[in-house]
């Protein structure tokens, strides 16, 4: 029979098979002769319950950003009406953010009733095979690739020289690469939560 064990340097090992027993005389248990302790799990209760409410708080009321698409670590919602600068998190659908909806997180970089402009650009190298720039009322707001970081085709976001409905807006990233308004369109302001950076 094969015997698993984890090597703690000077403390030896502690055998997989033995975790339960050590874990249940550590919280105080009753294990073979040794009667309860009621004191050591109640000590235990008084960590680990704070540590687990904090932890369920933190889930539910911050957000991890784990893609440079903004210049944020940790987001959390704030309220107040969505204004252009303002950082959004929204459901993605699209194919290339796979089957399941995706919770991301961009920035409002165009809003309604501002002029939206798309350019397209021939190919060049030193841009990375650019394909459209977007402009927001004559300021660059992104660049469109054909290519993605993975080498996936993008398609960009076929618009001409109009202005942005109301209630709706465009995405963009603080990083080159993002997946943004380039490539899935606008999105109506009703289906983004505003959010604040907090790291």
């Amino acid at each position: 029979m094969l015997k698993l064990a984890f090597h703690l340097g000077k403390a030896g090992s502690i055998r997989l098979a033995a975790l339960p027993r050590e874990a249940a005389i550590a919280l105080g248990g009753a294990v073979a002769d040794r009667p309860p302790i009621p004191r050591r799990l109640w000590i235990a209760n008084a960590v680990i319950l704070p540590l687990a409410w904090m932890v369920w708080f933190a889930l539910h009321h911050y957000v991890l950003v784990m893609s440079p698409s903004v210049n944020a670590w940790v987001v959390r919602p704030a309220p107040g009406l969505i204004a252009k600068g303002d950082l959004v998190s929204f459901d993605l659908v699209h194919p290339l953010a796979g089957p399941v909806p995706v919770r991301v997180t961009k920035r409002v970089m165009c809003v309604g009733g501002e002029k939206l402009h798309q350019i397209a650009l021939p190919f060049d190298a030193r841009h990375r095979n650019a394909r459209s720039a977007y402009l927001c009322d004559g300021r660059l707001v992104g660049v469109s690739r054909a290519f993605g970081r993975n080498g996936q085709a993008l398609a960009p976001y076929r618009w001409g020289d109009l202005p942005i409905p109301p209630g709706q807006v465009y995405l963009g990233s603080d990083h080159d690469d993002g997946f943004d308004s380039r490539y899935y369109g606008l999105i109506a302001i009703e289906r983004l939560t505003r959010m604040e950076r907090v790291l």
